[in-house]
């Protein structure tokens, strides 16, 4: 497991047992979440073969809920996870969402969120972030905040920055249907919905390695991969796999 990420906000104890509390509450936590999804919807996978088998992997998704991190992951890495903890994701989170409470950041610790404070404009948190990568896999959304249509929006320039400062593969990935699971404003998820997630082939960016490392960089970088996760989305949407 990473052990580039350290909880700061935490004490020694916490982070000692840290590891092996992380790795036991997620599993379970996802385990419940794979029944939910086979059992109670109808959940499509197409692309699994492109995600990889090792850390520094990135998978860049667009975003409909605030459980996405769940499907994604769970289409990737499940039930791998089990016997090879260090594929389980990372995932930057909202501090206003998922860290407002004492005991939604505990939960938010166990599965392995790192916290964002509103605004996104983190440094902190994005050096986290790139800590944990270089060791582990990640899930991100670019586009910062859930999308009340349904649609793919504009990116935001930190996963550009992350791409050009850890270089890890990149997998594009469309998640469809979530906006129906768990609509924005509600907190129970609903049954019996057609879940879809799309991982692309790893993203080509070697284009952009060995330019400055600037807003303006990441932000080219970030469009071209939202795009990507468009035209995957705009598959799903035909019916093509």
């Amino acid at each position: 497991m990473s052990a580039a990420y350290r909880a700061d906000h935490r004490g020694r104890l916490f982070n000692f047992l840290w590891p092996f509390t992380r790795y036991l509450i997620t599993m379970l936590t996802v385990t419940a979440g794979a029944a939910y999804l086979l059992l109670f919807n109808r959940f499509r996978v197409i692309g699994r073969r492109n995600v990889p088998d090792r850390p520094n992997t990135l998978l860049l998704s667009n975003h409909q809920s605030m459980l996405d991190s769940f499907p994604v992951g769970i289409g990737a890495y499940y039930p791998q996870g089990w016997w090879k903890p260090y594929l389980l994701p990372w995932s930057p989170a909202a501090s206003e969402n998922f860290y407002r409470t004492p005991i939604l950041a505990w939960i938010g610790d166990q599965l392995k969120c790192i916290p964002v404070r509103p605004g996104r404009r983190d440094l902190k948190a994005l050096y986290r972030s790139m800590e944990a990568l270089r060791e582990a896999t990640m899930i991100l959304f670019p586009e910062g905040t859930r999308s009340r249509d349904g649609d793919v929006k504009k990116g935001r320039p930190g996963a550009g920055l992350m791409i050009l400062g850890t270089e890890p593969t990149v997998i594009p990935v469309a998640i469809d249907g979530m906006r129906d699971v768990l609509p924005i404003g509600t907190s129970i998820p609903r049954l019996f919905k057609r879940i879809t997630i799309s991982y692309g082939e790893p993203f080509d960016y070697s284009a952009y390695i060995g330019r400055p490392r600037s807003k303006e960089t990441a932000q080219e970088l970030v469009d071209e991969i939202m795009e990507a996760i468009r035209r995957q989305l705009d598959e799903i949407r035909s019916g093509g796999d």
